[in-house]
């Protein structure tokens, strides 16, 4: 016991997580990069839609109705294994995503609702064969205030959390080279704060702290309809690609 709590005790020390925080997937390492997003939004950061400003001392992101597509802004930074930390506050938006991107389209995100929490791979290609595979979907209460977010990927894992919400899942495809970490924002507005990316080494605890979480899909809530959308058929990936970007 007293070799555990002085290994955890150590990894506090050296890899800078936060004192509520305790190792899960990965280990936390060397800063890749961070900031407070506490100034006007600029490189290394790149937006490719909607708005991006400094209101109330934090990054706010908006969709803008002309783009007809969620506010989407992207680090350039290619990654292997990591840990990416930050906070948000809903400010009127219906949805946001950290977003991650293998070298060609889409690879996993977390994304939330102010009613839910949803932790995925992501559709690869769009014109199949590859499917989305929701690892789990958590009913949620996200009200007025900040919440915490954490994504780590080691290996062919993820860990998605928010707030006291866990899940984790694995795919091969998890083993290619990541890249364009980011958010998007559905609606008007959501408040960033407080990003890092670190990176990771796999947790030697793993097993068991797996253990404790719940297996892949076996926390999958129902999808709720958005607001305003049609109950009839989708129109297909093209649909499914443009709402995840």
């Amino acid at each position: 016991m007293k070799t555990t709590a002085l290994f955890l005790l150590s990894l506090a020390t050296v890899s800078g997580l936060r004192a509520d925080d305790k190792p899960l997937l990965a280990v936390p390492g060397a800063v890749i990069y961070e900031s407070k997003l506490d100034s006007a939004p600029a490189a290394p950061w790149k937006a490719a839609k909607g708005k991006w400003e400094l209101a109330e001392g934090v990054t706010r992101g908006s969709e803008l109705v002309e783009d007809k597509h969620g506010a989407v802004t992207r680090l350039p930074n290619k990654l292997q294994n990591f840990v990416v930390e930050y906070e948000f506050k809903f400010a009127g938006a219906r949805s946001t995503s950290l977003s991650i991107n293998a070298t060609k389209d889409h690879m996993a995100r977390i994304s939330i609702t102010p009613k839910s929490v949803t932790i995925q791979k992501d559709d690869n290609d769009h014109e199949g064969p590859d499917k989305a595979v929701v690892f789990a979907r958590f009913p949620a209460e996200l009200g007025e205030g900040w919440h915490k977010v954490r994504l780590e990927m080691v290996g062919d894992l993820m860990l998605g959390k928010v707030d006291d919400l866990v899940a984790w899942g694995a795919n091969d495809l998890f083993k290619t080279e990541k890249a364009s970490p980011g958010f998007t924002v559905g609606g008007q507005s959501v408040d960033f704060r407080n990003f890092s990316i670190r990176e990771a080494t796999q947790n030697p605890e793993w097993e068991s702290v797996k253990a404790t979480l719940p297996k892949p899909g076996e926390k999958v809530a129902p999808a709720a309809t958005p607001k305003g959308a049609s109950k009839g058929k989708g129109k297909g990936k093209a649909a499914a690609k443009k709402k995840a970007e």
